[in-house]
């Protein structure tokens, strides 16, 4: 089968990268989504925003039918927790943030001063009983910034409740291969910015109105997305976020499934997969010829598609997943082809959607 021309021009692959490399802790996203509007701006026709930061481009917004793509903003991170006297630094999650990576890490220390640098530390290795080894907890790293005590680190305008993040940019790697953190789920809001690009491009639009929803705060239980939805009222919903690829070491496939990347989108089964739209993005990938995989993941999918089908009265939702290698670390990848793929499939989904469609269960 003959390859399909590559979606993503200079101007995308510049934007993802902006987007990738800003920083958006949960319940900070506010400079990531002043990016993304920035860059939605020509295709969409108005905003709708909300008080804690969700915001949602806006195609036909006369229109009564609405369907809603979505990706979430924000990203894994710590917060400030306690300051010793000896001036270290002891954290707490905001979100799923793995604390086994964390030693020898490089950190950003966001206060109302500009960052500050930090590193994770940790005894050396020299200096560690064997026999005693023990692994990294949430209990025992710390971050270090280089101050004597807690009134110099006080000085640098850090304090408890401070936001700590990560810096690590993004890399290609052989060519073809997306590396960063916050790849989950920032590239869901690329994705679907770049869906509304292609309309706009194509001069084609929807025959309804099409929400595109950057939501906030998925990391803490998908609490944007809920309020987001009680307020559009969507018709249809369908959801973007990553995968695991289950081939890569220590995963147990039997238990979580198989997806890997490059094998393209990963169309997803579970209770809150609303049956008939999911066959419509089955319908929607064979007619037009876009690679997919399939994945339980039951009994909740643990994104934003929860959120959005069991909000109002019931929504039929369903979920597009990219697969993606070393979720929550700071070296999350993915592979350029599953994302021009995800767009693709999202993009003629959508337009294969007619107005007033209620995807009955009962077809």
């Amino acid at each position: 089968m003959a390859k399909n021309k590559s979606l993503l021009t200079d101007d995308s692959l510049d934007f993802l990268e902006r987007y990738l490399n800003n920083a958006a802790p949960t319940g900070y996203e506010k400079p990531g989504q002043q990016l993304w509007m920035d860059y939605l701006r020509p295709y969409v026709d108005e905003f709708i925003t909300d008080p804690y930061g969700s915001a949602v481009g806006v195609i036909n917004p006369d229109a009564k039918y609405k369907v809603v793509i979505e990706g979430h903003a924000d990203e894994i991170a710590w917060y400030v927790n306690h300051i010793t006297d000896s001036g270290l630094i002891y954290v707490r999650r905001n979100g799923g943030s793995d604390h086994q990576i964390a030693p020898s890490k490089r950190v950003h220390i966001h206060t109302k001063n500009g960052i500050v640098h930090g590193v994770f530390g940790w005894p050396a290795i020299h200096t560690r009983n064997p026999t005693k080894e023990k692994s990294p907890t949430v209990e025992s790293i710390f971050v270090d910034v280089g101050a004597k005590d807690a009134e110099e680190v006080e000085k640098m305008g850090i304090h408890v409740g401070c936001v700590v993040s990560y810096p690590d940019d993004f890399m290609v790697l052989n060519d073809d291969k997306f590396v960063c953190r916050a790849i989950d789920n920032r590239m869901g809001g690329f994705m679907i910015a770049e869906v509304a690009r292609l309309i706009h491009e194509s001069g084609k639009r929807p025959d309804f109105g099409l929400y595109v929803v950057n939501s906030v705060q998925e990391e803490v239980g998908l609490k944007g997305a809920g309020m987001i939805a009680a307020r559009l009222k969507p018709d249809v919903a369908i959801v973007t976020d990553v995968t695991h690829d289950t081939t890569t070491p220590m995963i147990d496939q039997k238990k979580h499934g198989t997806a890997k990347i490059g094998e393209g989108p990963v169309i997803t089964y579970a209770p809150a997969i609303q049956n008939n739209l999911r066959e419509h993005l089955i319908a929607t990938a064979e007619k037009h010829k876009i690679p997919f995989q399939r994945m339980v993941s039951a009994p909740a999918t643990g994104t934003d598609t929860d959120a959005f089908a069991y909000s109002n009265e019931g929504v039929p939702s369903a979920l597009i997943a990219l697969a993606l290698r070393y979720m929550h670390t700071t070296v999350e990848m993915v592979h350029r082809e599953d994302v021009e793929n995800v767009i693709r499939l999202i993009h003629e989904s959508v337009m294969g959607i007619e107005p007033g469609e209620t995807f009955s269960y009962f077809k």
